[in-house]
């Protein structure tokens, strides 16, 4: 598979990984990482790995609906919101996994159209297309 880049961004983590700090090239963003208490951590009010994934998936595919959208010819109903929640944890199989699902909210759209819709933009979202292999995504669709 190849991609045409058009866009790429760069961050560097430092101290312990997911107790150290990731800071953007570019300087706009930078996170304190905490291990959350669940995975044997401190807990805090640190970032970490998992709530950055939530933050980068719903705001992607809030985007990619549009995109869906307009090759349904339909609109993404104003107000419409994409919440995502990530979890990690051991996998049966060994080493550690990451699971995903999106609630994804479009109001007053019929709900056969919106599930259509949200079907046509999992193919669309780039956060999607990298973990399609290895993460099933549960969607919860509300109209």
């Amino acid at each position: 598979m190849s991609v045409d880049v058009k866009y790429k961004t760069s961050a560097t983590a430092t101290g312990g990984g997911r107790d150290g700090k990731t800071t953007l090239a570019d300087g706009t963003l930078a996170f304190q990482l905490t291990i959350p208490k669940e995975l044997g951590g401190p807990g805090g009010d640190g970032a970490n790995p998992e709530k950055l994934f939530a933050l980068g998936y719903s705001a992607c595919f809030l985007g990619a609906l549009r995109r869906g959208a307009a090759q349904l010819n339909t609109h993404v109903p104003q107000g419409s919101t994409v919440s995502a929640t990530i979890g990690m944890g051991p996998r049966s199989e060994g080493g550690f996994g990451i699971a995903a699902a999106l609630d994804v909210y479009l109001p007053g759209m019929d709900e056969a159209e919106a599930k259509h819709l949200v079907e046509v933009t999992h193919t669309i979202c780039p956060y999607s297309n990298a973990i399609r292999a290895s993460v099933d995504v549960e969607f919860t669709v509300r109209t």
